[in-house]
């Protein structure tokens, strides 16, 4: 595990385009999604300890954003073949442990993982309706073993302003977590 903080990619960008399949074979396209208030995407994984510190609690609270008009989903870019904990059969078996409200993607040749910028799990990137990045960074501060409370309270606010179509802060603080696992020389250049 390599402690790796988010790019923190340029807000205004506009959300790459996503052309994946869940574990059960169900293809998503984000131009085929109905996009009310805004858009999360979640870089996460199944065996990440930030990942499953926060898990419980962000599947409820995403269906509270749901519930305000957020379309959400979460891609799985690690190398499986390396990494078993990460194989489309635990994602599934993820997704219906906690109950997942959102579409739970399979990013095997970690193409999307690139065009986000995603650099570690958890990583959250959240779009306006016209799919511009307004957030990108922690879901809050809490990390495994610093006794820190699980709130989300970072991500909720930024959702919340957006939602009420107030300015968001662009103080952000970037999401902390395990790197991305790429398949041996597939690593991205964007991390200096």
């Amino acid at each position: 595990m390599v402690l790796t903080p988010s790019t923190m990619e340029e807000l205004g960008s506009i959300a790459p385009d996503i052309d994946l399949t869940a574990p059960d074979g169900k293809r998503y396209l984000l131009a085929e999604q109905h996009i009310d208030n805004g858009l999360l995407v979640i870089f996460m994984c199944n065996h990440c300890p930030y990942v499953l510190h926060i898990i419980a609690r962000l599947a409820d609270k995403i269906r509270r954003y749901q519930e305000q008009g957020i379309a959400v989903v979460a891609i799985n870019s690690n190398d499986a073949s390396a990494y078993p904990d990460d194989s489309p059969e635990k994602m599934a078996h993820l997704a219906k442990e906690f109950n997942f409200s959102f579409p739970y993607l399979v990013d095997e040749k970690q193409e999307l993982a690139k065009a986000y910028r995603a650099a570690c799990t958890p990583d959250f990137f959240l779009y306006d309706a016209d799919k511009k990045l307004v957030y990108r960074g922690q879901y809050d501060r809490a990390r495994p073993g610093n006794n820190e409370p699980i709130t989300g309270e970072d991500l909720s606010a930024a959702i919340d302003q957006l939602v009420a179509g107030k300015a968001i802060s662009l103080e952000q603080s970037p999401s902390m977590g395990c790197n991305i696992k790429w398949v041996a020389g597939n690593e991205p250049g964007y991390f200096g």
